[in-house]
């Protein structure tokens, strides 16, 4: 029987290449994601390198309640399979102080990276549980353990994701299930673009420094899935070299 890796998100940045990641480690992929042409061209790019590996595409918003419910009806079958859930969909929008922010920016991002987020997870977790197996990775973020001007409300959503990976570590004491938590800094993808909604200042976020790219996330959570069974990465905090701390960045 194949195992199966779910990887959210995964239609740009590092649901992507953490799809192809995995599906080289043997994983059959099932790739979910808002934008179902995306998703189509991963499937492609996959099926090119590695032919053998089963893919399968789900199209919804993990933020939208009923979506998720809807997706966990359609892929009952496949979902005792999957061995592996990794938590990468999330967002970030805008970089306004807390008096003068949108507050429709406020909620994307906490229904996206927290409500998402569970939502999921309750929903793969059972099947987890009655096999007494399987690894959650959630993608988390360096703004989940330190804070910086004009992103209060998106590091609220990782500091939520820190805790709920550590909350979730403590219920599942005694099973055999393995939870981690990836918290990069400085990641090229379309992070910035989303977040400004203008490419201009999306590439001056990493103007003059050398980010980490979307593949060095997932190195880094194939490394983690593919330790021991008896091992488990609870946390990992990744930086580009030039980059010391959330606002500490040496650019030439």
């Amino acid at each position: 029987m194949a195992k199966w890796a779910m990887i959210t998100g995964a239609t740009a940045g590092i649901g992507w290449a953490t799809s192809l990641a995995l599906a080289g480690q043997g994983f059959s992929i099932l790739a979910t994601g808002r934008r179902y042409e995306k998703l189509q061209e991963l499937e492609k790019a996959i099926k090119a390198k590695f032919p053998q590996v089963q893919v399968k595409l789900a199209c919804f918003d993990v933020s939208d309640r009923f979506e998720v419910s809807e997706f966990l009806k359609a892929e009952a079958a496949l979902l005792p399979q999957i061995e592996v859930l990794v938590n990468n969909a999330g967002l970030a929008k805008g970089t306004d102080k807390m008096h003068e922010a949108s507050l429709d920016d406020w909620e994307t991002m906490i229904d996206t990276n927290v409500k998402g987020l569970l939502f999921i997870t309750r929903g793969i977790l059972p099947f987890l549980t009655q096999k007494n197996s399987g690894h959650i990775v959630n993608l988390g973020s360096v703004a989940g353990r330190w804070t910086y001007p004009g992103g209060g409300v998106y590091c609220a959503t990782k500091f939520a994701v820190r805790a709920l990976s550590e909350g979730l570590r403590r219920d599942l004491l005694g099973t055999k299930i393995r939870v981690t938590n990836i918290e990069p800094g400085m990641v090229t993808t379309e992070f910035s673009m989303v977040r400004f909604n203008d490419q201009a200042r999306a590439d001056k976020v990493y103007e003059g420094m050398t980010p980490l790219t979307a593949e060095d996330i997932a190195d880094t959570i194939a490394w983690c899935v593919a330790r021991p069974a008896h091992v488990n990465i609870q946390e990992l905090v990744i930086y580009p070299t030039d980059q010391a701390h959330v606002d500490a960045v040496a650019r030439k």
